[in-house]
């Protein structure tokens, strides 16, 4: 595939500001990443209504893998990038949409999170005799078939044949694997981790040729309902889980049920032994802020959290060591709670501020995404942004601030990536139900990390207004067929250089979309289920 070269300077009259601050208006320049025009809205949701994707004309994708994309190594559980085998055609294909007089369909696997990888001397595949390349994107799936999902590798620079590789569908003793959600690569201890989101599912370690190497870890990381994982430059490596919690009495308000981890092997890459810590933030008393303290609706701690220009002080506390409390597997959420830990509402990833040092660490609140929660104006309802600052990633306290607090139009922000030193996207995964409420699809945002957003004359800039393909079109109508998600949303944003070394880690090295060394990434799931290349235009 071609790649690119841009510039990155944008037209003067095209760029509106605010007091300095970029707003969402024309051209969002950013002197130190890829400007973008706004689009002005996002798509609607309509009955039958599938409408394509909408992007900045500075921006081009293209589809590098998609659900209907034939693995080079079918098995029994699946054959298709993103559909397993429960139910075949007449030719033996998997029923990809529903026929008249068999409204149903075959399971769609949802591929999740997108890891980039470059090796050098490249990755073994399914067929001996063939040259891979060198560039690979990994993906776990995230639903499955009677508990059982798999892990695939993009090979982008392999032919069609040998396009997708089907890399593992059991552990390393057998067991099916859980449907995954969140992944990355460790480089101290080579291997791609795995997260899932259900405490009762490993977290896993695995190798990056074929067949991959799978093996359970969560005696030394735990189980919970672990979304996002990153390492940082220490070698320890940071978890963000996503569990909804139980609804607050007579009210769609969701309490906060979900923890911040830090992993600290006892050496870097020991996915055995170590100390599993959660985020512990103390209020303006200085009393933990927990599970308990805001249980009630919109609890004067929870406010707090939630409102610009408050501080807080943090710091981590221990919820499991393998030195002292052994290496079986353990809830993680349960042990948090019990340590006095502070839950969020559905935080379900973060990353690295690259550049300085690993000190600022964001990570996104998805919140309870339903127009009637009674939270969503001063609680996190909404969602927000949170930003965790420390001397040091291994630093045992730091503070914390709300970057930015989500409303109806920015609400369910899921997946993040910096695009640049200051730029970081966030984009949508807000759910049919708040699609319909506030007859809006899903849509990627970028922010600047050196702007106010507590002025609300400062918008973030639409990279991405998510449409929805005739698949999902039809399982928003059919409900899924009892198995399958609605509308298509966006997972797995992703921008790397691919280098697999402590130097690739994501936050240790500044972007440069400049250089066509560093690839964007991301998935439209649910529906086809096409995995995207973001491109740039050369004229930007």
């Amino acid at each position: 595939m071609k790649r690119r070269m841009w510039a990155l300077t944008a037209t003067v009259s095209a760029v509106v500001t605010i007091g300095g601050a970029l707003t969402g208006v024309g051209l969002a320049s950013q002197p130190d990443g890829p400007a973008l025009t706004n689009v002005p809205t996002a798509n609607t949701k309509s009955d039958g209504y599938s409408p394509a994707s909408k992007l900045s004309p500075e921006l081009s994708q293209v589809v590098v893998a998609q659900g209907s994309t034939r693995l080079e190594n079918p098995s029994a559980l699946t054959s298709y990038y993103g559909y397993y085998n429960d139910v075949l055609n007449a030719a033996g294909q998997p029923q990809m949409l529903p026929l008249p007089g068999a409204l149903t369909e075959a399971q769609k696997s949802e591929p999740d999170k997108n890891t980039y990888l470059m090796f050098r001397h490249g990755l073994q595949g399914a067929d001996p005799t063939y040259d891979y390349g060198t560039h690979f994107l990994f993906q776990g799936h995230e639903l499955g078939v009677a508990g059982a999902s798999y892990i695939t590798r993009i090979n982008l620079d392999a032919d069609a044949a040998h396009r997708v590789t089907l890399l593992a569908t059991k552990d390393a003793n057998g067991n099916p694997i859980a449907g995954i959600d969140g992944s990355t690569w460790d480089p101290w201890a080579k291997r791609l981790l795995f997260t899932t989101e259900n405490h009762n599912a490993p977290t896993y370690a695995a190798t990056p040729g074929f067949p991959s190497v799978v093996t359970d870890v969560s005696g030394a990381l735990g189980r919970g309902g672990y979304d996002c994982v990153q390492n940082d430059s220490a070698g320890n490596i940071w978890i963000v889980e996503d569990i909804g919690g139980p609804t607050k009495t007579g009210t769609t308000a969701k309490r906060p049920n979900s923890f911040i981890y830090r992993y600290m092997p006892a050496t870097p890459g020991d996915l055995q032994h170590g100390k599993l810590e959660a985020l512990q933030v103390l209020n303006s008393s200085g009393d933990p802020i927990t599970f308990d303290s805001q249980a009630a609706l919109n609890s004067p701690d929870q406010v707090a959290l939630h409102t610009y220009g408050n501080t807080f002080q943090t710091r981590w506390v221990t919820v499991h060591n393998t030195a002292v409390d052994g290496s079986s597997p353990f809830n993680a959420n349960l042990a948090a709670k019990a340590a006095g830990a502070t839950p969020f509402k559905r935080p379900e990833n973060g990353q690295f501020q690259p550049g300085n040092g690993f000190r600022n660490f964001f990570f996104d609140e998805t919140g309870d995404t339903n127009a009637t929660s009674a939270e969503n104006p001063s609680s996190g309802g909404w969602g927000s942004i949170m930003k965790l600052t420390q001397s040091n990633p291994s630093a045992g306290t730091g503070t914390l601030t709300m970057f930015y607090r989500s409303d109806e139009a920015h609400s369910g922000f899921d997946n993040v990536a910096f695009l640049s030193k200051n730029s970081v996207t966030f984009v949508e995964d807000a759910g049919d139900g708040l699609h319909t409420q506030r007859n809006a699809l899903d849509s990627g945002y970028v922010f600047r990390t050196n702007v106010d957003y507590s002025n609300p004359a400062n918008q973030p800039v639409r990279w991405l207004a998510q449409g929805r393909d005739p698949s999902a079109t039809i399982d928003s109508a059919f409900g899924g067929f009892g198995k399958n998600e609605g509308d298509n949303e966006i997972t797995g944003v992703h921008v790397s250089n691919g280098d697999p070394t402590a130097l690739g880690i994501l936050g240790a090295e500044v972007p440069d979309l400049s250089d066509p060394a560093w690839r964007w990434f991301y998935t439209q799931q649910h529906g086809d289920n096409p995995t995207y290349e973001v491109f740039v235009s050369p004229t930007n």
